[in-house]
């Protein structure tokens, strides 16, 4: 369904990491209730100072400082995973809503790192916690994350809504790894730039440790 005009500006304003600080199950969900004033603006970790201000702009709102109910503004972190704990129970590539996660039932998982939104969804989904932070830099906020990774991470959760949507009603879930795979040759079939040179590094990583289902 699409969203309300102000809704879709809101959403749009939105870092789009889907981590569910807010309270909401995506970001699609808190922009629809802060359309509809049964949110307040200030609820968004990933977003920070920044992203209060542009969803202030929106609504009309005054600026207020992050609830720290929902988090605080920190640095962005990437997931990684401790190879040698990993235990390939999948748990963790349900949790993930961008897919950012490459792994097959009792094989080794790994993380596309270009499409990882430090969600931290992962985290508590793991049983033997073998996944890890680690932080991509000292800025924070919208500083730490751009439009175009925003944009990246709402195609990804997306194609996870979509599959996953598909599973549930149809039978068995296409596996994770073909559906990264049948993705990436989709949206860059060239080997060239450094994105599709990240994710084929991750995927070989994957195969090397017999990370394909099978």
């Amino acid at each position: 369904m699409a969203l309300a005009p102000l809704a879709a500006r809101l959403h749009a304003a939105l870092p789009q990491t889907q981590c569910t600080r807010c309270g909401y199950p995506d970001c699609a969900a808190y922009a629809e209730a802060i359309a509809a004033n049964q949110a307040d603006i200030n609820k968004c970790p990933p977003g920070g100072a920044e992203g209060v201000a542009r969803l202030a702009a929106l609504t009309g709102r005054p600026v207020r400082s992050l609830n720290p109910d929902n988090g605080v503004e920190a640095p962005r972190q990437m997931a990684f995973i401790d190879e040698a704990w990993c235990i390939g129970c999948t748990l963790c590539l349900k949790a993930c809503p961008t897919d950012a996660i490459v792994g097959g039932n009792k094989r080794m998982h790994t993380v596309i790192e270009a499409w990882c939104t430090g969600c931290e969804l992962c985290l508590p989904a793991c049983p033997v916690d073998c996944i890890g932070l680690e932080p991509v830099g000292p800025e924070t906020g919208w500083a730490a994350w751009s439009q175009q990774q925003a944009d990246t991470a709402l195609h990804r959760y997306a194609i996870h809504s979509e599959r996953t949507s598909i599973g549930a009603d149809s039978g068995p879930k296409i596996p994770q790894e073909e559906a990264v795979e049948a993705d990436v040759a989709a949206a860059a079939p060239s080997t060239s730039s450094p994105r599709s040179a990240v994710i084929a590094a991750a995927l070989a990583r994957a195969r090397a440790r017999g990370g394909r289902p099978g």
